[in-house]
């Protein structure tokens, strides 16, 4: 089982890396769940999903039972375990998706069902060996200050050649830390990798790849087109992408066995 949270700054082309991993992950046989938990809720486009489900957060009711209690308080670890089949929705390739939608909090954050409920459902609802869960975040920091990407295997931050994506990558890893996620990567979209991979290296950050601009994936992006659904000749850099990604995660996950032996 595999948990990826995918983030950066906007416009950076998170969105399009977290549609096309998941389905290529599909294709080697796990059991892909992609989680859109960002704001624009652009991520059914990038799986080839015409129809999205609606956001959780629309389904009030259901929340209040499930995460609420009497008098006002709330439930920290509500019923999530049948959200998937009866919230969710199945693209191609077979990944079921789910949205998140907005949990609004008032002047520095409450909390409340929805968090509660949504956090909830982020630790628990991937369960199987063979599972994977994405979760393409919202564009900066905001879902770290929620708390809401405990328990992720790996962090993937994209960036592009600027000091601004660096800058936005030093602050994820900053609170990213301060919530205790250990492991990030960052892959390079729109460019090269050689002057931006030193700086990274300096914050500790491991580039996993690049993927280059591209006006296939340009022109997918204006017709709303999923990657692989547009034509794509070269899928060649995701591809070594995901494979890179299993393999440091693989690596994360024996240094812990070894240390709990």
């Amino acid at each position: 089982m595999v948990k990826i949270a995918v983030t950066g700054k906007g416009g950076v082309g998170k969105t399009t890396l977290s549609g096309t991993i998941a389905r290529l992950l599909a294709r080697d046989g796990y059991d892909v769940l992609a989680i859109d938990a960002d704001s624009d809720m652009n991520l059914a486009s990038s799986l080839g999903i015409a129809e999205p489900p609606l956001p959780l957060t629309n389904y009030k009711e259901m929340i209040d039972e499930r995460a609420g209690e009497a008098g006002g308080m709330f439930k920290y670890n509500p019923k999530v375990d049948d959200i998937t089949d009866k919230y969710g929705v199945t693209g191609p390739d077979g990944v079921k998706m789910l949205v998140m939608g907005t949990v609004e909090r008032g002047g520095s954050g409450c909390m409340c069902p929805a968090s509660s409920f949504l956090r909830a459902l982020l630790r628990h609802v991937v369960l199987k060996d063979s599972s994977a869960l994405i979760m393409d975040m919202e564009a900066g920091i905001e879902h770290l200050g929620r708390g809401t990407t405990r328990g992720i295997d790996l962090m993937i931050i994209v960036v592009e050649p600027g000091m601004r994506s660096i800058e936005t990558a030093s602050r994820i890893k900053d609170l990213a830390s301060g919530i205790g996620i250990e492991h990030l990567a960052a892959v390079v979209n729109k460019g090269t990798s050689s002057d931006i991979k030193p700086k990274l290296a300096e914050l500790g950050i491991t580039v996993l790849g690049e993927i280059p601009f591209s006006a296939e994936l340009m022109n997918a992006d204006f017709e709303g087109k999923a990657p692989l659904d547009s034509g794509l000749k070269n899928i060649a850099p995701f591809v070594e992408i995901k494979d890179r990604m299993l393999g440091m995660i693989e690596g994360f996950k024996d240094e812990e066995t070894k240390d709990e032996n």
